[in-house]
């Protein structure tokens, strides 16, 4: 498919960052100034039942040892907590605290706004199509869903 505007990789990463942007200016407003861009995203890759930090690093594309110094500042400000997994009592999980779920909400709640927003932009036979393709594409693009 050839064109002479930009590709679909950089139409997906313009568009996530806007989302990215949005909602770290609203998860600052909403007083949660102690996070950055760089916990976010670790943050962001932590899972309902917790994950291990080999795994978030794995997901973020970092070192362990940058997934280990993020996780430890999250731990400090009170957005994370480290548990024992249950599959291995050897090995401990990331799970969100009650600090980290509150943030998460306030982040949940900007994506659906700023969706809202752009399905009313595009119409909503396009946004739902939008959302439709990239879920199929999701599929084999993204070895974590």
């Amino acid at each position: 498919m050839a064109s002479d505007g930009p590709g679909i990789g950089l139409l997906c990463f313009v568009v996530g960052r806007a989302m990215e942007t949005r909602v770290m200016a609203a998860i600052q407003e909403a007083g949660y100034d102690d996070i950055t861009l760089a916990q976010s995203r670790a943050f962001a890759r932590v899972g309902a039942d917790g994950t291990r930090v080999t795994d978030l690093a794995e997901q973020a594309r970092i070192t362990k040892q940058t997934a280990v110094f993020l996780v430890n500042q999250l731990e400090q400000a009170g957005y994370v907590e480290r548990v024992v997994d249950p599959a291995d009592a050897r090995a401990r999980l990331v799970r969100l605290a009650p600090r980290g779920r509150r943030l998460q909400q306030v982040a949940r709640r900007v994506e659906r706004q700023l969706e809202r927003e752009w399905a009313t932009h595009l119409g909503a036979r396009d946004a739902a199509a939008l959302h439709r393709i990239l879920t199929d594409l999701r599929e084999v693009t993204d070895p974590y869903a």
